[in-house]
């Protein structure tokens, strides 16, 4: 798909859910890479999981702008709320819109529905009208780039997961609502001609993440001495991608807006585009277990002698959870040349090195 080349220097750029895990490492990669220009950074510092990592990504946000000669503003706030986001759309007249902002996990959106109806939907529909209202206040929004999920290939048998594939049957409310702002985004590119692209990650892990992803908490409960489940009894293949991967994809794709064009009908094309942002090399999760075990140990958060097959158990399936994620990432390295290459000793190294420094120092 043709591009339109962005130029982010001394533009105004937006960034919900920082400091969530991918948005603070996004900003401070923007921090370092920019020469100029303002970065507002938005999220409503919810305790979906303790609320003092995302203080201490937003500390270390806070650090690189002093180091940096763009200027970096938090916002504490929702994306639903929509009197909130149409003030600062007002105010900074943003030229690029990042939305990593909603209310992740797939067993949570079980017994939690509603927070998900109000991030996810609620909260990407101010933002697609914010953008949508930009253009009659200035040149407006020159691409928005929104988080989606593998989660919306569901219980796809085709492997490795395309952007091509037929992804109408989602497993969980929090894939479905993926899938929605996907089609949301569509349906206002191609409406009101707002450049969009949708990423769909896969299972982002590293320094500082989710401590609700498994691979954190696994590791607090072998700390503590507890067991750790292992679903599907191990039979699951995930396509681990290391957060720096993803910010690489992400930096890359804001730089590249899908190109505005018209159709034979006189209207407009929707400058519309989805990728997937995954290693392309999926993981047996018995395999990453003993990896991160074995990191675990070497970093000295575990002892050398700590008894693993003993706080291991063997169980069945969750609900909404599906046996495998593959990404195909073709068309990522195709039209921006990169594809994600961190393998996951080094990934797991870097997050036991964090975790021995953050919680065992």
């Amino acid at each position: 798909m043709s591009k339109e080349a962005i130029d982010l220097n001394g533009k105004t750029i937006l960034v919900t859910g920082c400091p969530g895990f991918i948005g603070a490492n996004l900003v401070l990669r923007l921090l370092s890479e920019m020469k100029e220009g303002t970065i507002v950074s938005l999220d409503n510092m919810n305790d979906y999981y303790d609320p003092s990592l995302k203080e201490y990504r937003l500390g270390l946000v806070e650090e690189a702008a002093k180091a940096s000669a763009v200027s970096h503003v938090f916002v504490r706030g929702s994306i639903a709320d929509k009197a909130l986001v149409d003030e600062l759309f007002d105010k900074y007249r943003f030229d690029v819109v990042v939305n990593l902002a909603a209310q992740a996990g797939v067993r949570y959106s079980i017994d939690h529905p509603d927070v998900y109806i109000e991030s996810n939907l609620i909260g990407f529909y101010n933002i697609l009208e914010a953008c949508r209202h930009s253009y009659e206040k200035g040149t407006g929004v020159q691409h928005l780039v929104y988080a989606s999920s593998s989660s919306v290939y569901g219980g796809n048998k085709k492997v490795p997961f395309s952007t091509d594939d037929k992804v109408d049957n989602p497993v969980s409310l929090y894939a479905a609502t993926k899938k929605s702002n996907e089609l949301l985004a569509h349906s206002y590119s191609k409406l009101y001609n707002i450049p969009s692209t949708g990423l769909r990650f896969f299972t982002v892990y590293g320094p500082a993440g989710r401590p609700d992803m498994f691979y954190f908490s696994a590791t607090g409960k072998l700390v503590r001495g507890e067991k750790i489940k292992i679903f599907n009894y191990g039979d699951m293949k995930r396509d681990f991608t290391y957060i720096d991967d993803i910010v690489e994809g992400v930096y890359r794709v804001m730089k590249g807006a899908p190109q505005k064009a018209v159709g034979e009908d006189g209207l407009p094309v929707p400058p519309y585009a989805v990728y997937n942002i995954g290693g392309g090399t999926p993981e047996n999760l018995l395999t990453f277990i003993s990896t991160l075990q074995e990191e675990l140990v070497r970093a000295g958060v575990l002892d050398e002698n700590y008894d693993f097959e003993g706080h291991r158990e063997l169980v069945g399936m969750q609900p909404g959870d599906v046996p495998v994620t593959y990404a195909d990432s073709a068309a990522l390295e195709a039209d921006f040349g990169f594809t994600p290459k961190i393998d996951i000793r080094t990934g797991l190294k870097n997050f036991s090195e964090w975790y021995k420094s953050y919680f065992l120092s």
